[in-house]
């Protein structure tokens, strides 16, 4: 489709088309000022809780009625004290945050194929992306930090990517698992070559460290006010519980929603012999042992629960579950960067409610690498070397 047009012709049309989409969204939106939905009707109050000086007050901080951490909150709290916009500033912010997320992961991949264009496509695929980009959600702050960490990361600016990560980890919790996952990548290369206290082990556990010290101002895991509430999942009122249920889950809508997509926008092609391997054997016998021992209690939200609630039975809807969350894992079963971010994601996961928007920074990130060819590479690869 586009091997007779050049790289500063495929640049200016993706460009240009990402223009008029987004401004598209902006004018279906009513502008970004249609009324309060969901949960933007409490983050616009906790946002006005922040809003009413620009430093914010330490008591404030220690205890708020949200259950993440409060940078998008200070964010959207001191837009409205600077420019008193309401609801619509912090909106506004949310889409520009979005298409600066995909303008690096597409020009990222277009300067040296197609690649990023493609993967641009396939997060604008994901069914919530557009939709927290129009909305006082926090979820497109801590994805743009994220996004910025492992941009960072591979052009090995660890400090840079050490202070992205920070601030990601300020806007939601459990973006913890992305430096998680580079530190456990560093250091599974250094037992390969030595060990050796390097700065880009260094960066990502110091980035890491920071949930330590929200844990402290919070005197646990989220602010006791959010915690105290009604709708707060039991999962996460106690501090000890946890549940391989949301992992299950986050497996199969990375199965659905990465997985699938990729594989219809990349290859098309299935290779028999590469499926029936011992590891993948083993695989699909282990998850279907923690599919058996957790279904019982399965419990999910979102699009997909709602889809397989439309199956007349439970056993289709078991086997369903089962063979998405076995694509992810056979998919990333190489030990390599991608894995390791996918592996500590499961892990966070073992602390939060079974809900499918939880999976949207990975797939973001995910689309990335596939976007620089580092997805089935590692940095160390040439990728680290990139100046696009």
């Amino acid at each position: 489709m586009f091997n007779n047009i050049s790289k500063l012709q495929l640049r200016q049309l993706f460009f240009f088309g990402l223009v008029a989409l987004y401004l598209g969204i902006f004018f279906f939106s009513n502008k970004l000022q249609f009324a309060p939905v969901w949960d933007e009707k409490h983050f616009w109050g906790t946002s006005l809780l922040f809003s009413k000086s620009l430093i914010p007050d330490l008591g404030l901080l220690r205890n708020y009625p949200e259950l993440n951490t409060p940078l998008p909150f200070i964010i959207f709290g001191t837009l409205e004290h600077l420019f008193h916009g309401g609801l619509f500033v912090g909106r506004l912010l949310n889409l520009l945050l979005s298409f600066v997320i995909i303008c690096l992961v597409g020009f990222s991949g277009i300067s040296k194929s197609q690649s990023g264009f493609i993967a641009a496509s396939g997060i604008l695929l994901s069914p919530y992306y557009l939709f927290h980009s129009i909305v006082l959600y926090t979820d497109i702050i801590a994805i743009f930090f994220v996004v910025f960490g492992f941009w960072f990361y591979i052009r090995s600016q660890h400090i840079l990517s050490c202070l992205a990560f920070i601030l990601a980890i300020a806007s939601r919790q459990y973006m913890l698992a992305f430096p998680l996952a580079i530190a456990a990548y560093e250091l599974s290369c250094s037992w390969k070559t030595g060990f050796k206290l390097r700065i880009q082990l260094l960066a990502p556990i110091v980035a890491s460290s920071s949930i330590f010290g929200w844990i402290w101002l919070f005197g646990g895991l989220a602010p006791q006010s959010g915690l105290g509430t009604e709708v707060t999942p039991e999962i996460q009122q106690l501090v000890w519980a946890f549940s391989i249920n949301g992992s299950l889950y986050f497996l199969a809508w990375v199965g659905l929603n990465f997985v699938v997509p990729e594989w219809v926008l990349l290859s098309r092609k299935i290779n028999q012999r590469q499926i029936f391997i011992p590891k993948n054997c083993c695989l699909a016998l282990g998850i279907l042992l923690l599919f058996i021992i957790s279904f019982h209690s399965f419990e999910s939200h979102g699009i997909l629960k709602n889809a397989t609630e439309l199956l007349p039975s439970d056993f289709l809807k078991f086997v369903v579950f089962y063979c998405l969350a076995l694509l992810a894992c056979v998919r990333f079963s190489r030990i390599n960067l991608a894995f390791w971010v996918i592996l500590m994601n499961c892990g966070i996961m073992l602390k939060a409610y079974p809900w499918e928007k939880y999976v949207l920074p990975l797939i973001v990130v995910f689309w990335y690498f596939q976007s620089i060819n580092l997805l089935d590479n590692t940095p160390k690869d040439g990728v680290a070397k990139t100046k696009t």
